[in-house]
């Protein structure tokens, strides 16, 4: 199990990494578009519109390695994120829950199928490694005092019976 988990987590971080590249790249060269033709919008200088979408794949880029090099942490030593690292991966599902559902209207289903799946990958990764924070590791399931003892008392074993004793 702990296998898949690495697996998982190696694998929704190598995938945020090639989105981040190419959403970088997708920046960058709308960036030199809008440079070169002289676009503008609303007034707004072109030079603003391409450092604009400079700061934009500098910041999305920046964001999506975060998330990886989380996940790529998570994966090489088998802990899972806490505290201000998994909300910073469930904002990173959340985005990428929100951006599927622009993709739908404006790019179409192939990229929705995409952000969905990521967004996929993402999720199981934290909820795997939410399994085993709810399980601590070296200590095996049953274990006396966990919840999961079949007989009620003190967590030595030596409780009441969960045996019916009357006729």
């Amino acid at each position: 199990m702990a296998g898949r988990r690495r697996a998982v987590a190696a694998v929704t971080a190598l995938v945020l990494t090639m989105e981040a590249a190419v959403l970088v790249g997708l920046n960058l060269f709308l960036g030199k578009v809008a440079d070169a033709q002289q676009m503008s919008l609303a007034g707004i200088e072109p030079r603003a519109m391409t450092i604009s979408a400079v700061i934009g794949a500098v910041l999305v880029g920046g964001y999506l390695l975060g998330c990886a090099l989380i996940l790529l942490r998570t994966a090489i030593r088998d802990v899972p994120p806490r505290g201000f690292w998994r909300i910073v991966l469930i904002s990173c599902a959340v985005v990428h829950g929100v951006l599927g559902a622009f993709c739908v209207g404006l790019v179409g289903w192939l990229a929705f199928a995409l952000m969905v799946s990521v967004l996929g990958l993402i999720v199981w990764s934290l909820t795997w490694y939410g399994e085993a924070m709810a399980q601590p590791a070296g200590r095996p399931a049953g274990h006396p005092g966990d919840g999961t003892d079949e007989r009620p008392g003190d967590g030595t074993g030596a409780g009441v019976s969960a045996e019916p004793t009357g006729p």
